[in-house]
């Protein structure tokens, strides 16, 4: 059956359907992995927003729910160029067609994914509509794509209710977004490495309590931490601060989500209180982004987003590049930073946009990639350790 993808310049692609057989109007992204499509799918910070994929197979492997970072996908929609209708993999539990159908996720395939991100690349990120309608009326359809604003995506994407991650050693859903069995100190000492993460050394976190805001976070920033024996709490997105520190948090975690930063104002207010209470703190992503705006920092949206598993990001404080996971579409305005307040940490090697702070005055760093990767290079997963010493250090 055909599809058809009409972009707000009246740009219209047409291909094959594949996944739900709805409409849906998104904003259309880009990501640049060549693997992790289930992650992509699953993750959070995909809410609002139609995935291109620019990887010209995607579904080979199938879907394994071992690997997915929330129990449901979030994207309005896929697009790519060939998707497999057969899959080669001993842990796959469905085609990745079936999927999309199961979660009412619809797609389009059989079009140029690469004139498509060229066009995105070229005239910034667009809204789109992902439609089996051939009768449709495009200039109302382009008036409808230029009036669409993702909204409370936060808020759709948080857990509803406080929950423990139990462990690291697999993803039987004892949580909302899936969480873990206890971890395994015996077995993973005698060698059992395939039941932990590699990054996994020793449970340097024993003993530490760790609260985890959810703004729309993806399951592997709470095993990271569970898997160094971090005891790891996981808190709605709304959550007033005074609840969060009378949990008496060795750590608070500010995660990764969909979305505007400054919608986020009355979050922003009560992560002011959180800083307030010297409680050390690690952010990435959305999380970064918000501590910036509640020191009075500015964010703008860039032009298409960072969206893959090869991000260069540099640290400026040693030199070192790493390759990081990355997926937003806002970015910290370092030209507003106050110099005394924090420093630069890292930089987007591509464009040399902010890529984390350093807090001078309190016990606080924040990153823009994504350390637990899932899917990417855990090149950068090293600074939950550093989160941890904070910890210790108080």
């Amino acid at each position: 059956m055909k599809a058809f993808l009409i972009l707000e310049d009246k740009t219209v692609y047409e291909g094959k359907a594949i996944g739900a057989d709805r409409t849906v109007i998104s904003e259309i992204v880009f990501n640049t992995s060549m693997a992790g499509y289930p992650e992509v799918l699953t993750d959070p910070s995909y809410a609002g927003q139609a995935v291109c994929m620019t990887y010209p197979l995607i579904g080979n492997y199938g879907i394994c729910t071992d690997d997915l970072e929330s129990t449901k996908p979030w994207p309005d929609g896929l697009i790519v160029r060939e998707i497999s209708r057969t899959h080669s993999n001993f842990r796959a539990d469905m085609p990745l067609d079936d999927f999309l159908k199961k979660y009412d996720v619809p797609g389009i395939a059989g079009i140029d994914t690469r004139d498509l991100t060229k066009r995105l690349r070229e005239k910034g990120t667009m809204n789109g509509m992902i439609t089996r309608d051939e009768n449709v009326d495009i200039d109302e359809v382009v008036a409808r794509l230029k009036e669409y604003t993702p909204k409370g995506v936060v808020m759709k994407t948080t857990t509803k209710e406080i929950y423990e991650v139990k462990g690291a050693t697999d993803l039987s859903d004892n949580g909302p977004l899936g969480g873990a069995a206890v971890f395994d100190k015996a077995a993973f000492e005698a060698g059992k490495k395939e039941k932990a993460p590699a990054i996994v050394k020793e449970l340097n976190g024993a003993h530490l309590k760790v609260a985890i805001m959810d703004f729309g976070a993806k399951r592997n920033i709470g095993k990271s931490l569970a898997a160094r024996g971090c005891s790891v709490t996981v808190y709605p997105a709304d959550t007033p601060a005074d609840k969060v520190l009378a949990d008496k948090p060795d750590g608070i975690m500010l995660s990764n989500g969909p979305g505007d930063p400054k919608e986020c104002v009355q979050i922003i207010e009560e992560v002011k209180k959180m800083v307030q209470s010297g409680v050390p703190i690690f952010a990435i992503c959305l999380g970064h982004q918000i501590m910036a705006l509640a020191h009075g920092f500015d964010t703008y949206k860039l032009k298409y987003g960072h969206r893959g598993g090869n991000h260069p990001v540099k640290d400026l404080s040693t030199g070192r590049v790493y390759i990081s996971s990355q997926n937003h579409g806002y970015v910290v305005d370092v030209d507003t930073v106050d110099p005394n307040v924090a420093e630069p940490a890292f930089i987007n090697v591509n464009d040399k946009t902010n890529e984390g702070l350093e807090y001078l005055k309190e016990n606080i760093f924040t990153v823009q990639f994504h350390p637990e990767a899932c899917p990417g290079p855990q090149d950068s997963s090293y600074l939950f350790d550093r989160f941890i010493d904070m910890m210790k250090q108080g």
